[in-house]
């Protein structure tokens, strides 16, 4: 005799479960998909594919958003700053872009050493990160990336000062001079403890915290975030 296939039936309740989960699950996917599409453009200036939708909100990546403006990011243990360089009114652009057509910019920042500046100061800020991870979690780190890290930031600190043509770039080039010369000097020392097993200055995380010239280096970097994007040159003590 023949035996008749058998079927197990869900019960309502966890059929219409199990069939939410699938639709929501492909909701998901398709929406995700669909946002991936999607192009991020600021005043004509495309930072390419980086719009995600989520539960009917559109994000956009914070890093994308800042070199769409010419803006930078700083991150910190408690909070994540963004600065954006203030728009000017068209009539202010219209009368620049003339003027910069038939002279060189002879006040402020240029944009061109903005630029240079801002890209060595994020060369500065992940070799100093670097540093710091390996002490703080006691990663292993050699003479070659001390030397890869210091040679990117030497030439990025170049860069910064071919393209400096204002007084105020002349000026901002010395306080990146001494802000790469400090933190030159601290990463070198650092490698010397680390070599000479000197684990309270190079495995203990709280000495970070008191190291003075680690904070000067800290405090001179905001500083220049904060007067690159102002677009008008400062000083400050902590860049000496």
């Amino acid at each position: 005799m023949n035996k008749s296939p058998k079927f197990t039936f869900l019960p309502p309740t966890k059929a219409v479960l199990l069939a939410g989960i699938v639709l929501s699950v492909a909701g998901v996917i398709l929406a995700q998909t669909a946002a991936a599409n999607k192009t991020f453009v600021v005043n004509g200036n495309s930072a390419g594919s980086v719009v995600r939708e989520i539960e009917g909100h559109t994000y956009v990546e914070l890093e994308a958003l800042a070199r769409a403006t010419n803006g930078v990011v700083t991150i910190e243990p408690t909070r994540v700053l963004l600065s954006i360089p203030v728009a000017a009114t068209n009539a202010a652009t219209t009368t620049s872009t003339a003027t910069a057509a038939t002279a060189p910019a002879a006040r402020g920042l240029s944009t061109e050493f903005k630029r240079a500046a801002i890209a060595e100061l994020s060369e500065m800020r992940e070799w100093r990160g670097a540093v710091g991870a390996m002490i703080t979690y006691g990663l292993a780190a050699g003479s070659a990336t001390a030397q890869d890290y210091h040679a990117i930031c030497e030439a990025g600190l170049s860069q910064a000062t071919v393209v400096a043509t204002t007084n105020e770039d002349l000026n901002a080039v010395q306080l990146l001079k001494g802000e790469f010369d400090t933190l030159s000097a601290w990463a070198a020392q650092v490698m010397a403890d680390r070599k000479a097993l000197n684990g309270s200055r190079t495995i203990d995380p709280n000495s970070m915290a008191n190291d003075p010239v680690l904070t000067k280096i800290t405090s001179c970097g905001r500083f220049l975030n904060s007067m690159i994007v102002s677009g008008a040159y400062a000083d400050d003590a902590s860049c000496h």
